[in-house]
């Protein structure tokens, strides 16, 4: 499989009154045509600065990046007409006109034939379920409406490689989940995708490939499944405790989460080292109050995301 995008020694200063600040210090990595990739990192990790760079919004200090065989120096018009964007939040809209009025406008500005804008209107409409209320003026629709038409504004010129920036934010989980089995309908339709998210769960379910970001390097780059199973060693349990003392610490145990259900009845996620076994970890936990209920489970993509965050793997 082709290589959509290849990142090579990135760099990206800013200047500042402060001095100098390193958003991007040397990232390097590819993305195959036809997969989705995810760019996860906390804020200021250097997601955003790569994502402005790789849509020639922003100009890198050093390095090369080549997208769909173009230099990203050399070639910025050419690269503009093959990708689209999608940022979280959007609110960019003309809340007066209908959808197909606004795609008509976005399709003038891509220079799509008139002899196809009207179909391919009505065809992404369907796409992402607005083509009910192709005729209902913008200002009345709800944030999960308009992201979904943000996404169709983004499809028109059927770019090679989107770029959604937290598309689901804000969205409720209905909303949400109808957001990402569009996504999933764009990869089988063969398009790349750059994906940024805080949502591990989102990540895990739609990534082919997740690099993760933090002070302008990349940490780790794998597939969900080979970070899960290669990144973190520990196993996994979920515990509910009604405790004995205020002071719960356990030295061999790494407490992932903590959620207080009632007074003293705790929610626990902890990690443990592989050579405790079931027994073991139950007789520890016990030391500390009467368990109510106790299970192993498999390690998330959260909490891997954490411990490399963190500085631990």
């Amino acid at each position: 499989m082709k290589n959509a995008i290849i990142v090579k020694n990135l760099y990206r200063i800013y200047s500042q009154k402060k001095g100098k600040f390193n958003a991007l210090k040397g990232i390097n990595f590819s993305v195959k045509e036809g997969e989705v990739f995810g760019l996860l990192g906390p804020n200021g990790a250097g997601k955003t600065t790569t994502t402005k760079i790789l849509t020639t919004l922003l100009k890198p200090t050093s390095g090369s990046v080549n997208i769909l065989g173009f230099d990203i120096d050399k070639h910025k018009n050419e690269i503009r007409k093959q990708i689209n964007f999608v940022f979280g939040g959007e609110k960019g809209v003309y809340g007066r006109l209908t959808p197909v009025q606004y795609l008509i406008y976005f399709s003038c500005l891509y220079k799509v034939p008139s002899t196809i804008r009207k179909k391919l209107i009505f065809e992404l409409l369907e796409l992402v379920g607005l083509d009910e209320h192709k005729e209902r003026e913008i200002y009345t629709f709800s944030k999960g409406m308009l992201q979904r038409l943000h996404i169709a504004r983004s499809l028109i010129n059927d770019p090679k490689i989107l770029f959604l920036d937290e598309p689901t934010i804000g969205l409720d989980p209905i909303i949400a989940q109808e957001v990402r089995d569009i996504i999933q309908n764009l990869k089988r339709k063969g398009t790349t995708i750059i994906l940024t998210t805080h949502y591990m769960k989102e990540a895990d379910e739609l990534c082919d490939t997740i690099a993760i970001i933090n002070e302008g390097q990349i940490k780790a780059i794998d597939s969900p499944e080979n970070l899960k199973n290669n990144y973190f060693l520990d196993k996994i349990y979920e515990c509910t405790i009604l405790l004995k003392f205020e002071n719960y610490e356990i030295p061999q145990f790494k407490f992932l989460q903590i959620t207080t259900l009632d007074n003293t009845l705790m929610k626990f996620r902890i990690a443990v080292s592989k050579e405790l076994d079931y027994l073991a970890v139950k007789r520890k936990l016990s030391e500390i109050g009467e368990i109510v209920s106790l299970e192993q489970t498999k390690t998330s993509l959260e909490d891997v995301y954490i411990k490399i965050i963190k500085g631990e793997i």
